[in-house]
């Protein structure tokens, strides 16, 4: 069996967890940084994000309020898992995340991954910066 490909990012963000859940669980934030979606922190709601060239299917696997956040991510090809973990370090937040399950013969998914989480995390830096 082939071993199937992750893309982590990690940063220190200066917020405090509960801004950047509010970020990550809110959808009209999540649209501003992420994509179109009528996501709701709740195991088991199915959801999807929506962009010019396309959109996922997604459902929330996991919720830790202020800790914890994972959902699928995927298509009828692509059946991967987000992972986001929040952990606060002195006046910022270390924020994890995680996308797995990129098969070796999916290079396509895998690098548009690779290339689109840096830029979704700098709008997420952003859109933080400009929240109260």
């Amino acid at each position: 069996m082939t071993e199937a490909l992750s893309v982590v990012m990690e940063r220190h963000i200066p917020h405090p967890p509960e801004k950047i859940w509010r970020a990550l669980t809110q959808p009209h934030l999540i649209a501003e940084w992420l994509m179109e979606t009528d996501f709701a922190a709740s195991v088991g709601h199915r959801f999807d994000c929506r962009a010019e060239w396309g959109s996922v299917n997604c459902e929330v696997l996991e919720v830790e309020p202020h800790r914890s956040l994972s959902y699928t991510w995927g298509d009828s090809r692509l059946k991967s898992i987000v992972t986001w973990t929040l952990t606060p370090v002195g006046a910022g937040t270390t924020l994890r995340m995680e996308q797995t399950g990129f098969k070796p013969d999916q290079p396509r998914y895998f690098q548009g991954a690779q290339a689109g989480w840096p830029r979704f995390l700098d709008n997420l830096d952003r859109v933080l910066d400009n929240l109260d």
